[in-house]
């Protein structure tokens, strides 16, 4: 460790001597600089890549120091001050990312994903979604051969020398081959591996010395993921397997289509999969073009993710609208076709468990269990916020499920979070289970999608719900267990579900039932008084009516029939 601290010490010396000569060193390429031999060329990158990083969050840690300095943490001043530097900060770190491209970018959006994160850095980082160049085809030509062979004419009818998607450490060629199947190949950009190298290096040392200089920022855990996440989606053999365990996943489900991959032409560095049509999920133009209810769009999508994460918990971590298209081909009318299968965590099995007694334990605001799963997650101080983080409602929420908080709920709500503060936020980001961390991130990129297809809270939240309860079900299967067990799991799953569906109507009704109640009752007080005299009602004058306790009738409706 020591002497990987003093080899980055000693680049970011040379990097600031061609600072010293280069005005433009924050905003300038990295293929700037004259044509260094081959062997020198990486290493070269790295000097520049890690000493631009490192300049631009010393310029950022200093910008939060004296421009927060003195402010009291309580004012609006502080808060004021704090989102413009947070601003400025993001547009720093976003031109950054530009700049510096490939794992920086990936890195730039993996944080975008992120709801924990402030939403000045989520909203300036997330353009970064679409800023990949792809290289020239004669840097993809070289590593096809270098993985296939030099006669690529063997394999290939033809090969489309424009990419038609680039992303952040691959592109995409659209090619034909010998057999006339249309195929999809994925070539993996040159020299990543160094670069990962000292590209992770760099992102180590920065969390480690932004912790240094402001102890309650601890990004550490970011560091971790992201490096682990990235590491996994290097191996396209693994990606092709992850792939594989998704279509045998959803082998019976006709809203789901996974490319078939052509192993023979597929290594740790090309990826040669089935072409497949379609547009990205969130084109709301092009389903309505196709008369495709993007309602109907963003439930099946929700449905497919929670029986990844709730059933199979196999989850693919990285569905950005890009990762999932939308093609009018199907038996249903559409199918979502599901591609980059890189990022996938395979979630442990107490865990999985856990996280669907927690959404149990969500919908129906049951604090005991929150408490108790908060104390298995590591985060039993913080429990009381899982509503807030997942539903949109506190613990002690009258709304109903899927509805906005009160005014009176934001109010408390928003006084109760000023006594948190940023060791708050790292501690609780530290202490959750790395699985928790996947499941926040993919859970974000699907509320963002959702929410441009216009489908309300509600259908995220009876998806989940519904799945959570599947999950909790025995694992059977169907070939070997006994025809009549399997049918009696499946319904006392379907029994559980209904139930569900049940609380949350009566729930509704009784949500209204009392607005109802309370708007009579003000219309009364308000005709009594303009007519001046008094009719007799229950409990005295300007008492309002009592409100109906959900949380309990919950409980209640839970623990009916068992």
């Amino acid at each position: 460790m020591r002497k990987a601290k003093t080899a980055l010490c000693l680049v970011t010396a040379t990097g600031l001597t061609f600072h010293a000569f280069n005005p433009n060193f924050l905003s300038s390429s990295s293929d700037s600089f004259p044509n260094f031999p081959e062997k020198l060329r990486a290493p070269i990158h790295g000097v520049y890549r890690s000493s631009r990083a490192i300049a631009t969050i010393a310029f950022t840690a200093v910008d939060y120091k004296f421009s927060l300095h003195g402010l009291s943490v309580d004012s609006d001043e502080y808060r004021q001050k704090l989102s413009e530097v947070h601003r400025r900060s993001a547009s720093r770190i976003r031109k950054l990312c530009e700049v510096n491209r490939g794992f920086y970018v990936k890195a730039g959006q993996f944080v975008a994903a992120l709801r924990q994160v402030p939403k000045e850095y989520s909203l300036t980082l997330s353009s970064l979604q679409d800023q990949a160049v792809p290289y020239h085809f004669k840097a993809i030509k070289e590593v096809l051969i270098h993985n296939l062979g030099p006669e690529l004419s063997d394999m290939f009818l033809s090969l489309d020398e424009h990419p038609i998607a680039a992303a952040s450490i691959a592109q995409v060629h659209r090619g034909v081959l010998k057999g006339h199947q249309e195929v999809a190949i994925k070539v993996q950009y040159p020299d990543l591996e160094q670069q990962m190298k000292i590209d992770t290096t760099t992102m180590y040392f920065l969390s480690k010395s932004l912790a240094w200089f402001f102890p309650e920022y601890r990004f550490e855990w970011l560091v971790s993921e992201f490096v682990q996440s990235i590491s996994l989606e290097l191996d396209f053999i693994q990606e092709a397997r992850n792939s594989e365990t998704t279509a045998n996943n959803f082998a019976n489900n006709k809203w789901v289509k996974v490319p078939r991959v052509f192993w023979d032409l597929t290594t740790h560095q090309v990826l040669t999969m089935e072409f497949c049509t379609g547009q990205k999920v969130d084109d709301v133009e092009y389903l309505k073009e196709r008369r495709i209810h993007p309602m109907k769009v963003a439930k099946v999508l929700l449905e497919v993710f929670a029986e990844m994460i709730f059933i199979h918990g196999f989850l693919h971590g990285d569905p950005h609208p890009g990762n999932i298209l939308v093609s009018p081909e199907g038996q249903n009318g559409f199918s979502l076709v599901i591609l980059d299968h890189g990022i996938y965590k395979k979630l442990d099995e107490g865990f999985r468990l856990d996280y669907c007694q927690l959404w149990k334990a969500l919908i129906l605001l049951d604090s005991k269990n929150l408490q108790r799963l908060g104390e298995r997650f590591g985060v039993a101080k913080y429990s009381r916020y899982f509503p807030v983080i997942f539903t949109g409602r506190t613990i002690d929420s009258k709304s109903a499920l899927g509805k906005a908080m009160s005014v009176e709920e934001r109010r408390n709500l928003k006084q109760e979070l000023k006594s948190l503060k940023m060791e708050d936020i790292s501690s609780f980001m530290e202490s959750l289970p790395s699985d928790f961390l996947t499941i926040l991130r993919t859970d974000g990129l699907l509320r963002s999608i959702v929410s441009k297809l216009g489908a309300p809270q509600r259908v995220r939240l009876l998806a989940y719900g519904k799945y959570a309860l599947y999950g909790l079900s025995p694992k059977l299967n169907p070939e070997s267990d006994f025809a009549l067990k399997v049918v009696f799991s499946r319904l006392k799953a379907n029994a559980s579900y209904y139930r569900l569906r049940l609380i949350l109507e009566v729930l509704q009704l009784l949500s209204w039932m009392a607005k109802v109640k309370l708007l009579l009752y003000t219309m009364y007080e308000k005709i009594s008084s303009t007519l001046g005299f008094e009719l007799g009602c229950q409990g005295r004058k300007g008492e309002a009516p009592t409100t109906v306790d959900t949380h309990n009738t919950m409980l209640y409706f839970w623990t009916w029939n068992g």
